[in-house]
């Protein structure tokens, strides 16, 4: 049994596809294939159930898997404490964000960041929250830039900045007129949104709970048909198909296109999320958790407290 056949498992209950964990393992199909069946007959169980279409893990081979995670996670320590003994802006720091933060953060932090660590190598990554959980678990992310809320045990958790939703919308729109939008404002519109797994989904629902509940006869396309990415809702919009709700960051850039596209702030207090920094308890590395935190203070966007 070896940590590598327990990142194996591991990784093929996350995504029940033996291609797939293949390929996020780095290894080919067979070569992931033969080392869980080398596994389970060294264990004598089944781990997974195998069908055409999927696969499933085992009631055992849950808990074996659990226990493998916990396994993982005592290594990843290992890993720390080793690197604590070294100089802790040399060594590679792997940061991950969620999909509506990654891409306009990371560009404002990682200049002020590299001139301030120079020799600590970046390496950044985008995905939703239960992936990026599950992989600081693992020690397979140093740290992760989330949207509260946010809790795991042994994991450190630390607020950065506040950032309001805005409501984005072509200029012809009858709202582009109003210089602020009432919550009532949108009963009746057709909001497109992001689809199911996303985060920045679920407090726009908390926040707005009657969006969308109006059908509209006019809409020429159903928020069933949900954009899968912040830019995708964007261009939805410039193409007349709805509006949208965004974070500030996000349609600073999408007002940029030159594609007719306004912004409009909501009227009082706005709904708004808080974006957070997450490390695990046991990472040494304080000086690098530092050096981000400090260069994401550093970046300059516009309406973000």
């Amino acid at each position: 049994m070896t940590l590598t056949e327990l990142r194996y498992i591991v990784t093929l209950s996350q995504v029940q596809h033996f291609g797939q964990a293949a390929e996020r393992c780095n290894v080919s199909q067979p070569t992931l294939s033969i080392a869980v069946k080398k596994l389970e007959r060294e264990l004598g169980i089944d781990l997974f159930e195998r069908s055409k279409s999927n696969v499933r893990l085992t009631p055992i081979g849950q808990k074996v898997v659990a226990q493998s995670q916990r396994v993982l996670e005592e290594a990843a320590s290992i890993k720390d404490i080793a690197s604590s003994g070294k100089d802790q802006l040399n060594s590679p720091l792997h940061v991950g964000a969620i999909f509506t933060i990654g891409p306009y953060l990371f560009p404002h932090f990682i200049p002020p960041l590299q001139e301030s660590a120079p020799e600590m190598p970046l390496v950044i990554e985008e995905g939703y929250t239960s992936t990026l959980r599950k992989r600081l678990r693992s020690g397979e992310v140093d740290v992760i830039i989330v949207a509260l809320p946010f809790t795991e045990s042994d994991v450190v958790v630390q607020p950065l900045y506040e950032e309001p939703f805005v409501v984005l919308l072509p200029d012809s729109h009858p709202l582009a007129e109003q210089k602020e939008i009432q919550h009532s404002d949108l009963d009746g519109e057709n909001v497109l949104m992001l689809g199911e797994g996303h985060c920045f989904r679920d407090q726009v629902i908390e926040a707005l709970p009657n969006i969308n509940r109006n059908p509209v006869k006019t809409a020429s396309i159903s928020t069933m048909t949900e954009g899968s990415s912040l830019e995708t809702l964007s261009y939805m919009v410039a193409s007349g198909l709805g509006i949208t709700i965004l974070p500030q960051s996000a349609a600073i850039g999408a007002e940029y296109r030159g594609t007719s596209l306004v912004t409009r702030p909501f009227a009082g207090t706005a709904p708004c999320r808080t974006a957070a920094l997450a490390w695990r308890a046991s990472f040494p590395r304080h000086k690098a958790i530092d050096a981000l935190r400090n260069a994401i203070y550093k970046r300059n966007l516009p309406g973000i407290q």
